[in-house]
């Protein structure tokens, strides 16, 4: 241990020389008459088209140095933009004495340097420009990581993303796919008529969904205020106003639990769509995912353990048919109104062989059979569609039966949830009495330091009259997960929510 502490102070040492006598460097060369970090810098390619442009084409673009070999008279290196990484050949010969001198001294792996010359093919194969310029254009005052290899430390990477950005060329790769994600969403959904909105981040109340809000307090207003947990109020009223399509793309915030699949701040999208219902969503669902697919280039992905499949149209199951199939009776046996029959419902959990607590609530005990029995044998996305009113109860019914609603859910991977849809409500007395009970349960929960505020606003603008309606959320992180073959949230949210290091 005392030997492991000592290397670690002699790095930490190291380290500190190192970062010293850089700033030093930089200090001479401003002394000297040499600007370290210029203003302005007469780019005119990427490294990418650098790569792509035939012999003998005159090239001046820039980048990070990311390898470096001197070999006395000449120099071979590499530059990176987010393009691409090309070679660049430096020559005494070509760029003189005094600037090739300035090269071998001040210009070092980390640096950016501004590179003119034209393209030729080495005697390997490799396009490179032999440079007649080289110009330092920020100065590195820490060193890389690793030399740009093995920064493989989860909380070090996620805490240092930059450096993630620098070292691990896949990571990049990630976020580009995540950008390319959400733009052919955008597409998808304009090409089709939608709006794009904006609605309040900071909200009078926490409505919309089950979930802990943040909570914070305008100075002054003198009132308190909760960070969003869900869209669907505000996008309601937008139906209500005439907006006939619209979606938003956004963050939310839930003061919960971390793990692979939660950060307390992520991106949602919601959309709605007057004279649509849960069928029309499901439709839109496939056109959306499809697209994004395509966006990236991919038509399967190695996720969670599974291959899946990516082409649309993906599968709809529903329920109550796949509750006769696995347990051999009619889902309407556990069933009672709004509620569960719990002794039926524990009776069937025990004889499926299930784990459960037995005084666990009976939603619980039903989410247990549906996702172990039931949603986990399918890999690819598969739409459940079909839900018993006692687990959703701010969908509408199924015509003719009270205990079903018109609501699905995407899974993939065995159980990963990636969107929700709604043949929405639009009786504004059945809104309300559900939005109250929702309180009511939750005030009854111990776990729920206070109830839900219902809505009064919102049921005054349905009470203006709100036409039949679907509506659908995606979780834009989940997606992104699911197309980058990613476990974790942390891999595809730049900057992921962290404890606070120990000073």
């Amino acid at each position: 241990m005392e030997n492991k502490e000592q290397q670690n102070q002699q790095k930490l040492s190291g380290l500190e020389d190192i970062i010293k006598n850089k700033y030093q460097e930089a200090q001479d060369l401003k002394a000297a008459g040499i600007n370290p970090y210029p203003a302005h810098i007469d780019v005119k390619n990427t490294c990418l088209e650098a790569k792509n442009a035939p012999e003998n084409t005159q090239i001046a673009t820039a980048g990070r140095l990311v390898q470096l070999r001197i070999m006395g008279k000449a120099a071979f290196a590499h530059i990176r933009d987010v393009s691409a990484k090309v070679q660049i050949y430096v020559q005494r010969d070509l760029l003189g004495d005094d600037k090739y001198a300035f090269f071998k001294k001040h210009i070092a792996v980390g640096d950016f340097v501004f590179v003119s010359g034209h393209m030729f093919i080495t005697k390997t194969g490799e396009k490179t420009i032999k440079a007649d310029k080289v110009e330092l254009i920020s100065k590195a005052i820490r060193p890389m990581p690793e030399k740009f290899h093995g920064l493989q430390d989860t909380e070090v990477r996620f805490r240092n993303r930059h450096l993630d950005l620098i070292a691990n060329e896949e990571v990049k790769d990630i976020f580009i796919k995540r950008a390319k994600i959400i733009s052919s969403i955008r597409k998808t959904l304009d090409a089709k008529g939608y709006l794009e909105v904006e609605t309040p981040t900071l909200t009078p109340s926490a409505g919309g969904a089950i979930a802990k809000p943040f909570e914070t307090f305008h100075n002054a207003l003198k009132m308190p205020l909760f960070m969003r947990i869900a869209l669907e109020l505000y996008h309601k009223r937008l139906i209500i106003g005439g907006l006939d399509r619209i979606y938003e793309i956004g963050k939310m915030f839930r003061n919960e639990g971390i793990d692979t699949t939660h950060n307390p701040e992520f991106t949602m999208m919601e959309m709605y769509q007057a004279y649509g219902d849960v069928n029309t969503m499901a439709d839109l669902f496939d056109e959306i995912l499809g697209n994004a697919a395509k966006a990236i280039g991919v038509e399967k992905v190695n996720y969670r353990g599974f291959e899946i499949n990516l082409v649309p149209p993906f599968k709809r199951v529903y329920i109550p048919q796949a509750w006769q199939e696995t347990f051999g009776e009619d889902i309407h046996e556990i069933l009672n109104g709004r509620a569960f029959r719990r002794d039926k419902l524990i009776a069937l959990a025990k004889k499926a062989g299930v784990a459960f607590k037995e005084d666990e609530p009976s939603d619980k005990i039903y989410d247990v059979l549906f996702e172990e029995k039931i949603v986990s044998n399918y890999k690819d996305p598969v739409f459940m569609l079909d839900y018993p009113t006692a687990v959703s109860p701010f969908s509408k019914n199924k015509p003719g039966d009270p205990e079903i609603v018109e609501r699905f859910e995407v899974f993939v991977a065995g159980g990963q949830e990636l969107g929700n849809a709604y043949s929405e409500l639009n009786d504004p007395a059945d809104q309300y009495q559900r939005l109250k009970d929702q309180a009511a349960a939750k005030a009854q929960d111990p776990s729920n330091e206070d109830a839900d505020i219902v809505d009064i606003d919102y049921i005054r603008a349905m009470e203006a009259g709100m036409p039949p309606t679907g509506g659908m959320g995606i979780g834009i992180d989940r997606i992104t997960m699911m197309l980058t073959g990613q476990d974790s949230i942390r891999e595809i949210i730049l900057f992921p929510t962290l404890k606070n290091q120990e000073k």
